[in-house]
């Protein structure tokens, strides 16, 4: 049920721009080099170049590039710079924007060759710190213990995690540009695939990547002269409870991370649930889908297991989700796999994606950031239509 939206200064920016380089397990090209296509790409896409944009944020994982570095890679003019990542970035920039800080904002990043030396472990989730190193608290092992205590207070089963990783990976299967273009998988594959921390097997869990991905935003006023369609920012929360990776996840103080978030986002959009119609979710790990369903206010505590079970994440039910096949199958490539979120919702509702991966009449997006086994959960709801006054 829609109701009035609450007045936020996201509602006078739009996003113009939505581009994803070339996404592989490993690519024969440096970062600066996949970085520039993630900039110039985002930029095509809205019509627009260098020359008009006065505010950067853009960033590099393995050269370490920052974004007043960018300012002088690209002509050093006066600008505004940011200085988050992934769905912050965007909300970042949009408050730069209707703040007269600057009109036009290009968010970028790129990864390659992050994490070559040990290529099944991204680096950002190994830290080196005396509750990792020694015991093997490792990413998986952070998301397991939340889900297995999920397991416990509901009695939800590893067939729904697979559920759910099973849809993902489909839906990327059927994406040209996926890393894992044409692999398709059931249930029982992903069940029958090897344990990495239990309840998690094999393809339960994301993948590791390279590549970029671009974003350009701009002021309500100025996408009047453009001719490109603009999604508009309906609303967008934050919430991190701690620093990622580097403290136990207890499920009875972090297991509810981004129910607050998403409760701003829908009260500035003026919407509910029910007017989401397409779900662009985090998917680091199957579970964390079901987990972000309950707290978004999708589905009851404890009701998220069941809820996947009927076919309503599939492109075919009432909330598709994660229509690109997310860090599962498109891509997992250091920060850029933060920005790829609000990207496939931008390119769902702007109906760039192939014929079965697009849902149809999609007017309003939801994407989101983290998850509970990394203490933060951003959330950000995006639409056709400007969020109604």
């Amino acid at each position: 049920m829609t109701r009035r939206a609450s007045r936020s200064p996201l509602h006078d920016v739009v996003i113009v721009g939505a581009y994803n380089t070339r996404q592989a397990k490993q690519l024969d090209l440096d970062e600066i080099d996949v970085l520039l296509d993630a900039v110039h790409g985002a930029l095509a896409s809205a019509g627009l170049t260098l020359a008009d944009v006065d505010g950067f944020n853009v960033t590099s994982s393995t050269q370490r590039l920052h974004s007043r570095q960018a300012v002088m890679l690209f002509g050093a003019q006066p600008s505004w710079t940011g200085s988050d990542i992934g769905i912050p970035a965007v909300i970042e920039a949009a408050l730069a924007i209707s703040a007269g800080l600057c009109q036009t904002a290009v968010i970028a990043t790129a990864q390659v060759a992050a994490h070559r030396d040990n290529a099944k472990t991204a680096p950002w989730t190994r830290p080196g710190n005396e509750f990792v190193a020694c015991w093997g608290l490792f990413t998986p092992a952070e998301f397991a213990l939340m889900a297995r205590r999920h397991m416990h207070l509901y009695g939800t089963t590893e067939q729904q995690f697979a559920e759910v990783a099973a849809t993902i990976r489909n839906n990327g299967a059927r994406h040209p540009q996926a890393c894992h273009y044409g692999k398709f998988v059931t249930a029982e594959d992903v069940l029958h695939s090897r344990m990495v921390a239990d309840p998690f097997h094999l393809l339960d869990c994301a993948m590791t990547s390279e590549g970029g991905a671009g974003l350009v935003l701009t002021s309500v006023e100025r996408a009047q002269d453009l001719d490109v369609q603009p999604i508009y920012l309906l609303g967008g929360g934050t919430d991190k409870q701690g620093m990622a990776y580097v403290t136990a996840p207890v499920w009875d103080k972090f297991g509810q991370v981004g129910r607050r978030a998403a409760q701003q986002a829908f009260a500035q959009a003026g919407l509910t649930p029910s007017d989401v119609d397409v779900l662009e979710l985090y998917d680091p790990f199957s579970f964390e889908v079901i987990r972000q369903l309950e707290v978004f206010g999708f589905c009851g505590p404890g009701e998220g297991g069941d809820f996947v079970m009927d076919g309503q994440l599939r492109m075919d039910g009432k909330f598709p989700a994660v229509t690109n096949g997310g860090l599962l199958s498109f891509s997992h490539a250091g920060l850029a796999q933060l920005l790829q979120k609000p990207i496939s919702a931008v390119q769902q509702l702007r109906g760039e994606y192939p014929p079965e991966l697009t849902v149809k009449d999609a007017r309003v997006a939801l994407t989101s950031n983290g998850g509970s086994g990394a203490l933060f959960t951003d959330v950000l709801l995006l639409g056709t239509q400007r969020a109604a006054a």
